[in-house]
This record gives structure tokens, C-alpha cells and sequence, in this order.
């Protein structure tokens, strides 16, 4: 059985045309980034229960944070970051909501990424320390120049700090853009931390990003192998089929729907059944 998620904002900055489209993909869960222009970060209380109303009253549930966190460099000022972090989790439990995305920091142009192995374990600690607390879980996606872009290094986050608390986001397109075989070289390193998986493509010649099964992601390979371990987690839609910048991608709805129709068909040859709790 799977669970399936989306990034809204791929389909439209206003929240009501999300919940639109993904009503109409048959997808209940929301892995919450933008809401009317606004990183969700930045969104005030008033503006996080009156998100929260409107998903309770259609029906949605929120399946994680989709937060910035750790999408800084390594030699940014960590107590400010911090600061952020703690916002973060307060909006996770103000959802009813316990994962939030996060990344491992960029590492300085042309830097070797070994250099800055202890700070940002250091770091990465500092907020596992704080989620342990607050029992929410970190999902550490392998974003390409961060620290944990690679397998090696995302299994060297994962088992030093060795934490219930601290699991992976696995996004194969994301591997591709470093020239992994997602399946073939990252699956088996880091296939006991998975707890959440992005849902895009891409392709190794041009590094085009596409729907999912049409690129070099082994798409086919990895669902066959999380369905045989009944993988629990969220599949979450994260199309980026066009490019917007470093802290989100967009789609916009057509787009977005060949994106869920592509990856739902995938599902459908695997004969995946959705989760009754959506």
C-alpha cells in the first residue's frame, strides 16, 4: 500500500487551486513549501490556522514540513539558522504534523566537502537533539552541493548520528544530477533510513528533469523494491518540470498532472494499492 503526498505550491501559489488539483489526482496529503507566495517559514499563526481551517474543511491532511532548512552554506551564521529551525518545529506541531524536510548545507564553491564533516554533524545534532524533544522526525533530503548530495555521505549522516529522529528523504532525480543510479548505487546504502521519497525524474545526457519513469531514476527498480519491504512512508510529488529557483521548483497544474498521471500509472503496472488513510 502507498501513501501519497505533493509539494502544492508546484501547481499554483494559491492554496485553494492546489487542494483543487490534487483533489482531482486523488491525493489528500500536502508536503507544505508555499502558500500565496509565502515560504511557509515566513507564514504568521493567524495565517497557519486559517491553512490549517481550510485543509481540516476539505479533507487534507499536511505530510510534512516542506522546510529550507539546511539550504544555506555551512559557514552561515548557525544560531540564526537555529532560530528558524525552532519556527520550523513549532509549525510542524501546530499541523499535527511530525516530519520536516531538511538538507545537510551547502558546501563552498570548489570546497572539498571532507573539510566540513564535523561542523556539519555538529550542526545536524544540534537540531536532532531538539526534534528528539519536540518528537518530530528530520528528513534529510540529498540535494546536489549539500554535504549529504551523495550516498556515501548521506549514509555517514544517517548512521554517525544514528538517530530515530534524523531519517532520509530519497529523491532519485536529485541523485541522477550528481550521476548516481539511484537504485543501483544509493538504494542499497541508504535503503534501511528511507522514510520518504520525492517523486521526480531526470535524465543523466542533459540532466532534464521529467515525470517520473521517464528519465535515469529507476523508477521501476526502486518501487519494485520499497513494495517488496512494504515501505510505510509518503510518496510525495515534487515534480520541478520547470525550473524556478534554489528554494522551490514549479510545474504549474497542467504539468503538474502529467507528472501525477505518469507516476500513479507506474504504480498501477507495480499493482500498488493506496493506503486507506490517503
Amino acid at each position: 500500500m502507498y501513501r501519497l503526498s505533493a509539494f502544492g505550491d508546484e501547481i499554483s501559489p494559491r492554496l485553494e487551486t492546489q487542494l483543487e488539483v490534487l483533489q482531482s489526482e486523488n491525493i489528500r496529503s500536502l508536503e507544505i513549501r508555499g502558500v500565496e507566495n509565502k515560504n511557509v517559514l515566513d507564514l504568521t499563526n493567524q495565517e497557519l490556522e486559517e491553512i490549517q481551517s481550510r485543509l481540516e474543511n476539505k479533507g487534507f491532511t499536511i505530510s510534512a514540513i516542506g522546510s529550507p532548512i539546511g539550504k544555506v552554506s555551512i559557514e552561515e551564521d548557525f544560531h540564526k539558522h537555529m532560530k528558524l529551525f525552532r519556527r520550523a518545529v513549532e509549525i510542524a506541531k501546530k499541523f499535527s504534523c511530525n516530519h520536516i524536510r531538511i538538507f545537510s548545507f551547502y558546501i563552498p564553491g570548489g570546497g572539498k566537502p571532507e573539510k566540513f564533516r564535523t561542523k556539519v554533524i555538529q550542526q545536524l545534532e544540534s537540531m536532532v537533539e531538539l526534534a528528539e524533544k519536540d518528537n518530530v522526525i528530520l528528513l534529510h533530503e540529498n540535494e546536489r552541493e549539500i554535504y549529504g548530495d551523495v550516498p556515501e555521505r548521506c549514509l555517514d549522516l544517517l548512521s554517525t548520528i544514528n538517530s530515530a529522529h534524523l531519517r532520509a528523504t530519497f529523491d532519485p532525480a536529485n541523485f541522477v544530477a550528481c550521476g548516481v543510479k539511484p537504485f543501483q548505487q544509493a538504494f542499497p546504502l541508504l535503503a534501511d533510513y528511507i522514510k520518504y521519497v520525492h517523486i521526480k525524474d531526470a535524465r543523466f545526457s542533459d540532466q532534464a528533469v521529467v515525470p517520473a519513469g521517464e528519465g535515469d531514476g529507476e523508477w521501476r527498480k526502486l518501487l519494485t523494491a520499497l513494495k517488496q519491504c512494504n515501505f510505510p512512508g509518503y510518496f510525495s510529488l515534487e515534480p520541478h518540470l520547470i525550473f524556478q529557483g534554489q528554494y522551490s521548483g514549479y510545474s504549474g497544474e497542467f504539468l503538474f498532472r502529467k507528472a501525477a498521471k505518469s507516476f500513479q500509472r507506474l504504480l498501477q503496472e507495480l499493482q500498488w494499492t493506496e493506503s486507506a488513510g490517503g
